[in-house]
């Protein structure tokens, strides 16, 4: 199976630009994600933390 594949990715031409497109985009997400997480407030990290914990009294009030 994984031959008819490879076999068939081989004939295609600029096929090989794919995997390094995925890898960049891969990259530039997680920095990007590391970069929000770094620079996060403190105060909307626990604000957003305590949501699950939250009743409907609780957001009433």
């Amino acid at each position: 199976m994984l031959k008819f594949i490879k076999g068939h990715m081989e004939s295609i031409e600029g096929i090989e630009i794919y995997p390094m497109i995925s890898l960049l985009i891969f990259f530039i997400f997680f920095a990007g994600l590391f970069w929000w997480v770094i620079t996060a407030k403190k105060e909307h990290i626990k604000e957003v933390s305590q949501i699950p914990l939250e009743t409907e009294n609780d957001i009433q009030s």
